[in-house]
């Protein structure tokens, strides 16, 4: 695929990007990661990241995490 091709699928992209509602946060983003079935926008995985276990934020971020399902696989 050429450089110009390329291109131009690639702000096709960007033009539909999908917004979802960050678990932590509530906050609707489009940049983010899936765990299982929900979203956590890149902000919020950033500060969780650099959060100490002994920030009280850390706790908000378990409160919030706690809200993500585990699927259940069917056999």
């Amino acid at each position: 695929m050429g450089v110009w091709r390329w291109r131009t699928l690639s702000s096709n992209l960007a033009q539909h990007q999908l917004i979802e509602t960050c678990v932590i946060c509530e906050n609707q983003k489009s940049k983010g990661i899936h765990l299982y079935t929900s979203f956590i926008c890149s902000d919020c995985e950033h500060e969780l990241i650099q959060t100490d276990t002994n920030d009280p934020k850390y706790k908000h971020f378990l409160k919030q995490l706690k809200k993500v399902n585990t699927p259940e696989i069917f056999s």
